[in-house]
C-alpha cells in the first residue's frame, strides 16, 4: 500500500463532528449533512484535494495523516489544541446593546454579528449589555474526523487548481495549461503584477515539482468584458489571501 508522506498532494473524503457530542460541523458527503441536518445547497460536496504538510488541513489531522494508507478509513481524535484552539476570554467581549439598536439589530442569543470586520457569536443578552464571542464557534472542543484516504494525486494539473481552490480562485475563471514543471494560467483580463507575484509564490512553496509560472491574458469580446472585470476583482482579492485550512462547511 501507497502511505502518505509531506508535501504529498491526496483526495481525501472526511467527516468531522464535536467529539463529546457528535454533531457533525464539516463533512464532504451530501448524504451525511443531509442526514445530520446541516445541508446546505450552496456549499460543493466532494473530495477534497490539499497537501499533507502545508497546513491545509488543521493541524492535528494534517499531522496524523502522515505515514497513513491510501484507501483505507481512519477515525482520528484531535485535541482543541491541535483544531480550532482554546477559548480566549479577551476575545469575549461586553458590548453596549444600544450600538446594535442604532443598526437597527436585535441581539439575540447564537445570532451572529460583523464588528470591524471579525465575526462573533452572541451568547447573552442581558439588561444594556450583549455578550458576544469572537473566538472560533469550535475552539476548546475536541474534534473527531473520520477520513478516507481516495489516492495521492499525481497530475501537476490537479495539484495547480487544488491550490486555486484553496486561495479562492474559481478554476472557472482562468485557463489553466501544463508542461513538464511549468504552468501557464490565462486570466480573463491583465492582472496586477504583485497579484501574479503573490500567486506565483504560492503555487511554487505548495507544488514542490513546479519550476516555472507565468500569465496570459484572454482576449476578450466586447460582451463579455463587465463579467471578465467581475472576475478579475474576485481573482485579486482570492490571490491576496493566504491558503489557509480548509473551513468547515457547516456554519
Amino acid at each position: 500500500m501507497e502511505a502518505i508522506k509531506e508535501n504529498d498532494f491526496v483526495e481525501l473524503d472526511y467527516t468531522g463532528r464535536a467529539a463529546e457530542s457528535g454533531e457533525v460541523f464539516d463533512t464532504t458527503s451530501a448524504e451525511i449533512a443531509k442526514a445530520s441536518g446541516v445541508f446546505d445547497e450552496r456549499m460543493a460536496y466532494e473530495p477534497a484535494v490539499v497537501c499533507i504538510g502545508k497546513r491545509h488541513l488543521i493541524a492535528g489531522l494534517d499531522k496524523q495523516l502522515v505515514g497513513k494508507n491510501v484507501g483505507q478509513d481512519y477515525t482520528f481524535k484531535i485535541p482543541a489544541d491541535e483544531g480550532f484552539g482554546r477559548k480566549n476570554g479577551k476575545l469575549i467581549q461586553l458590548i453596549a446593546t444600544a450600538k446594535f439598536k442604532q443598526q437597527n439589530m436585535t441581539p439575540f442569543p447564537g445570532m451572529q454579528v460583523n464588528i470591524d470586520g471579525i465575526v462573533g457569536t452572541v451568547k447573552a443578552v442581558t439588561g444594556g449589555r450583549t455578550i458576544v464571542d469572537f473566538n472560533h464557534p469550535l475552539s476548546g472542543r475536541d474534534l473527531e474526523y473520520s477520513v478516507f484516504v481516495k489516492r495521492i494525486v499525481a497530475g501537476l494539473s490537479e495539484k495547480v487548481k487544488a491550490v486555486l481552490r484553496l486561495v479562492g480562485i474559481s478554476v472557472n475563471s482562468v485557463g489553466i495549461s501544463v508542461s513538464d514543471v511549468s504552468v501557464a494560467i490565462e486570466f480573463p483580463q491583465e492582472a496586477p503584477e504583485q497579484l501574479k507575484k503573490d500567486l506565483e509564490e504560492k503555487l511554487k512553496s505548495t507544488i514542490s515539482e513546479l519550476k516555472s509560472v507565468s500569465f496570459t491574458v484572454k482576449a476578450a469580446d466586447a460582451t463579455a468584458k463587465d463579467a471578465n472585470k467581475e472576475q478579475k476583482a474576485d481573482i485579486a482579492a482570492a490571490a491576496a489571501n493566504e491558503v489557509k485550512p480548509l473551513q468547515p462547511r457547516v456554519p
